[in-house]
């Protein structure tokens, strides 16, 4: 499965989330709302995910080997890299 198209869209700075990124796979399916956060050992994806009634959040899609997982990680973010800050916002250091 080849990473085809990967669309980021920044948030507002000033907490751990950085954007929302679309990927499309193959042409053919594209994953909505993986987000791009700020942790303590730097940036990372997270998967989208919904609340459960107990209060837990459950990954909706995610990959399934780490190789893939890095494979994403790695689309995303240098797509998030080349992305500008959105008009008005103040660049993040």
């Amino acid at each position: 499965m080849e990473i085809t198209e990967v669309r980021v869209q920044r948030v507002s700075p000033g907490n751990s989330l950085k954007a929302y990124a679309n990927i499309t796979f193959d042409d053919c399916f594209v994953l909505h709302n993986v987000r791009v956060i700020e942790g303590n050992d730097g940036l990372y994806i997270g998967m989208p995910s919904r609340k459960l009634s107990n209060g837990e959040f459950k990954n909706i899609a995610h990959p399934i080997t780490a190789e893939f997982r890095e494979k994403m990680t790695k689309a995303v973010l240098e797509v998030y890299e080349k992305t500008p800050v959105m008009p008005g916002q103040e660049a993040e250091s």
